[in-house]
């Protein structure tokens, strides 16, 4: 039996889990995991609740966890309820968790950085300057991504039934890729359940 997905259990498969603030940016360039949907499916869902609760920031804190928090519960909720579910916490048939995580990858270099040489080529305008090479190298590097785990798991087994990642590679880690952070939240959550059949 699986551990239960919550806010500050490092539960997923994902390298170097570190919280931090998440800017996702477009739907574009975010990736998804889904696990497969027939166990879900088979228990015929209505109601649901959340496995943990609300963050209260009690003491003032400058963490952006805070203010990711309500807007990933609410889209989440949307979603949920966008395809039938019922939030009834005394009724509940499963609940859903979720948790968020930087981490790094490996990049890919393009096929310009292996082999190279400092001689001219023999077929014009074919030989590769310095700035390539720097930039395929670069990109052959650790790659920033943001990540939102989330798993739900049946109440009365207190067994997981669905979960899926959701990977957006930051392109430029110095820079805010989108400021409209609901709007983000929004594309990345909607992508992210796609997959979860909505209640017949």
């Amino acid at each position: 039996m699986r551990s239960p997905l919550s806010m500050y259990r490092l539960l997923l498969p994902l390298p170097a889990l570190v919280l931090s603030a998440l800017l996702l940016g477009a739907c574009s360039n975010i990736e998804t995991r889904p696990e497969d949907t027939a166990t879900f499916a088979a228990g015929n869902y209505q109601y649901y609740s959340w496995r943990s609760e609300p963050l209260v920031n009690t003491i003032n804190s400058r963490d952006s966890i805070y203010v990711l928090d309500p807007i990933l519960r609410a889209q989440i909720d949307a979603d949920l309820q966008g395809k039938g579910y019922t939030l009834d916490p005394t009724r509940a048939q499963f609940s859903v968790d979720y948790i968020f995580a930087d981490g790094l990858r490996p990049g890919v270099k393009g096929v310009e950085a292996s082999n190279l040489s400092t001689y001219p080529g023999v077929i014009p305008d074919r030989n590769i300057d310095q700035a390539s090479i720097d930039n395929a190298n670069a990109l052959g590097g650790l790659r920033e991504t943001r990540n939102i785990g989330i798993q739900i798991n049946d109440v009365a087994r207190n067994e997981e039934v669905w979960r899926v990642i959701i990977t957006k590679i930051v392109d430029n880690v110095n820079t805010n890729e989108n400021p409209n952070l609901p709007q983000a939240i929004k594309a990345a959550i909607k992508k992210g359940l796609k997959t979860l059949p909505s209640r017949p």
